[in-house]
């Protein structure tokens, strides 16, 4: 049987390789077809600040539309995937995903309330964002007030009640916004989308995730002790009240960076985690980097896939859920016969 640093490296080089091919072919699909010559001639010629020479209407496609779309969606994914790797290590639990301490819930009511107050996309991004981090602030809190003896059971229960509060909240301002207006618009968005991801939209969300995602890849070896009991961490040496705060803030702000950039996307930080555990075993410092390539492909390869097999274009989040279904109980039975 090969070993899992093996398996490990072979995995990732698969992986890696696959996500290469399937960035290439997303640029090329989609209503207006775009050769691979004229997309490598496009973002060759932009990297040099040159002319393509190509038609106006090529460049405008590959640079202004596809490019921060696909970067958009590889954001997301990786950064979904990362947040519930760590999330499922801190808890303990493969069945928790990166909304486990309300951080969509709050999201959703920020975006929400920006589209009753009728702002800007990146003022529902920013309220987003902003709604997100007071959700899990709020876990926190009452967490930390309650001071359980089991303090991660304590956490997940709080993050259903603060979900469920903000969930209360979302339902209210659908019920109180215009039917015509701005209703559709909020339901667009809680489905998730990336056609609203603009170039300049792109770095505000993606400084916040690679931060996250950095922190936590510094943390991989000490997040690997979190499986163990409290006490056994101790005996190593780890603060394990601390390490847990700092895990949880990284992870929210992906999150929260994640959803306030393309909506209410399920089922990635739960799947992804899992996959990635089957190809390497349960070492996170192996699992997060496999989890990160797994991620953004996955989430590329469904928004390419929602905007070209349609005449209408179909929310990723309806399609994580439909393809996400079938495959989490597949690799449910495959874990399960592995460990009988």
């Amino acid at each position: 049987m090969m070993l899992a640093p093996a398996r490990f490296a072979l995995g990732l080089a698969v992986s890696a390789a696959a996500l290469l091919a399937l960035v290439a072919w997303s640029f090329t699909v989609g209503r207006f077809a775009v050769s691979p010559h004229d997309v490598a001639n496009v973002l060759w010629s932009s990297l040099l600040g040159e002319e393509s020479g190509l038609a106006r209407n090529v460049d405008a496609i590959v640079l202004q539309v596809r490019a921060p779309r696909v970067a958009a969606a590889l954001a997301v994914g990786a950064a979904l995937a990362a947040a519930g790797a760590a999330y499922q290590n801190l808890f303990k639990n493969p069945l928790v995903s990166p909304d486990i301490l309300g951080v969509s819930a709050g999201c959703s009511l920020g975006a929400g309330l920006a589209v009753l107050l009728s702002l800007s996309i990146t003022m529902m991004q920013a309220f987003a964002f902003v709604g997100g981090l007071v959700a899990v602030g709020l876990v926190v809190a009452i967490g930390t007030w309650i001071r359980g003896r089991d303090p991660i059971l304590t956490l997940v229960l709080t993050g259903v009640v603060v979900g469920s509060l903000f969930g209360a909240g979302v339902a209210l301002v659908k019920y109180v916004a215009d039917p015509y207006n701005q209703l559709p618009a909020i339901t667009f968005w809680l489905l998730g989308s990336f056609t609203g991801a603009l170039p300049r939209d792109l770095p505000v969300t993606l400084v916040p995730i690679a931060a996250g995602v950095a922190l936590i890849w510094l943390l991989r070896w000490r997040i690997d002790v979190l499986a163990l009991s409290d006490d056994e961490a101790r005996t190593l040496g780890i603060d394990v009240r601390q390490l847990r705060f700092v895990v949880i803030v990284a992870a929210t702000l992906i999150t929260a960076s994640a959803v306030a950039l393309a909506g209410t996307i399920g089922w990635v930080g739960l799947l992804v985690p899992h996959a990635a555990r089957l190809v390497t075993g349960a070492a996170f410092a192996r699992v997060l980097p496999l989890s990160l390539v797994l991620g953004a492909g996955f989430m590329l390869a469904v928004d390419t896939a929602c905007r070209t097999l349609f005449a209408t274009e179909i929310p990723p989040g309806v399609v994580t859920a439909f393809v996400g279904t079938p495959v989490f109980i597949a690799l449910l039975a495959l874990t399960f016969r592995r460990s009988a």
